[in-house]
């Protein structure tokens, strides 16, 4: 099967499902999606019990959609510029330090915490033998928050701004930090600890955060300086584009961090060139055209999520390690959440329960799954997607369609928007 075809079988597979969603089920978009996606696969498996071709063809045709690579390099790019493109930047630079800690010392360690726990549990309770260096980059894959399926949610719920801001700005950075330090630990692993030093170790994580946020800027202001000169909507929103596009790709041959230069040229192109180079009409087709982008791209990423059981392991061990991840990734992010907010919290304005509600709100999506999917063998890299899927379905199923009760139950009022959209 070519690759137009299996794209054209996402899309009308994304379509139906989004009608069904939107007409009977009004769940959130991408849980909704996702549910029937899953509940297709299931019931591919269970045809497969009669006509086994059935399972098989299904499992080829995922199988020839490189997910790591689709999301890495293709998705991911177009996702984080859209959800930067809309965020506020004063409401951000006010929450800055809080937000700062949460996606990069939070990051790391969470990672470190996770992943020294799994290990614990996985060789001592489990009864599988995996390395410890294997187990941090399953902390580092499994940490960061997944900015897709968060601003997925937030959208759709209301929560104050001063909640929301938390959630989105952690959400658009922390994902480029565990990426760098996911890479990080990937080349530890695979050069030995002994062969790799801290001073390249910390030139690496340097020129990966620091060279993408200065590109992305440094892109941001070049966006800034050719719409202002000119008042064409169609070529301005070609030129946001090429920056996506075009930044992305210079950051990857640069070796900086792609994630964090979309963002950072998205927040600059959002606040800066947004207001003071653009007309209203270029405003009115730039941002119908990111949120067609992002409501399009989520819908295929969240249906290909849900097929992607199908390549999974079903091994017992497997599938008890991901529900015991599930708990420490849970109790990790509350730990290293609980510190900052409660510094932070004597200083700005936090709603009740703020740990509690981030702690629960913190889903993981499609980042983890393709970070999972780049592990090699001698990884262990079954064992690792197996869990991380575990712990991604659980969090944006169960989590994601809880989060607004526990954000009620807390005692935060939401602002109700229509489900349908």
């Amino acid at each position: 099967m070519d690759i137009f075809t299996i794209i054209t079988l996402l899309v009308v597979i994304s379509s139906i499902f989004g009608y069904i969603n939107v007409r009977f089920l009004k769940f959130p978009t991408t849980i909704g999606l996702m549910v029937m996606a899953i509940v297709l696969t299931l019931l591919i498996l269970l045809s497969g019990i009669f006509s086994p071709k059935i399972t098989s063809i299904a499992e080829s045709t995922i199988n020839q959609i490189d997910f790591g690579d689709l999301i890495l390099d293709i998705m991911l790019s177009f996702l984080l510029f859209a959800g930067a493109l809309h965020t506020d930047w004063e409401q951000l630079k006010e929450q800055g330090f809080p937000i700062l800690i949460f996606s990069t010392i939070g990051v790391l360690a969470s990672t470190f915490i996770v992943g020294s726990i799994f290990f614990y549990v996985v060789n001592h309770i489990v009864g599988f033998e995996v390395a410890y260096i294997h187990c941090l980059l399953f902390g580092a894959l499994i940490s960061p928050t997944d900015p897709i399926a968060v601003l997925g949610i937030l959208k759709q719920i209301g929560v104050p701004k001063q909640l929301e801001i938390k959630f989105v700005g952690e959400s658009l950075f922390n994902d480029g930090v565990g990426v760098v330090i996911f890479l990080t630990l990937f080349n530890i692993a695979n050069q030995g600890v002994d062969n790799i030093s801290a001073s390249e170790i910390a030139l690496l994580f340097t020129e990966e955060v620091v060279g993408g946020l200065g590109l992305g800027l440094a892109l941001g202001y070049l966006t800034f300086f050719l719409t202002k000169t000119i008042d064409h909507y169609e070529t301005e929103v070609m030129i946001t584009l090429a920056v996506v596009m075009g930044g992305y790709l210079l950051a990857s041959t640069l070796h900086f961090s792609g994630p964090l230069t979309v963002v950072a040229a998205g927040l600059f192109v959002g606040n800066s060139a947004r207001e003071t180079a653009m007309s209203q009409t270029t405003q009115l087709y730039l941002d119908r055209f990111w949120e067609l982008i992002d409501v399009f791209l989520n819908a295929v990423l969240f249906v290909l999520i849900g097929f992607e059981l199908l390549i999974i392991s079903y091994e017992k061990q497997y599938l008890i390690a991901g529900v015991l991840a599930i708990f420490i990734v849970l109790v990790s992010r509350y730990l290293v959440l609980k510190l900052p907010i409660a510094f932070f919290s004597k200083r700005l304005e936090f709603v009740p329960h703020t740990d509690l509600i981030m702690t629960w709100g913190g889903l993981r999506g499609g980042i983890s799954i393709a970070l999972a999917l780049s592990l090699t063998d001698d990884m262990n890299r079954e064992f690792f997607l197996t869990v991380t899927y575990v712990v991604v379905v659980f969090s944006i199923i169960v989590q994601g369609l809880t989060i607004e009760k526990l954000i009620k139950k807390m005692g935060v009022s939401v602002g109700k928007l229509d489900k349908s959209h």
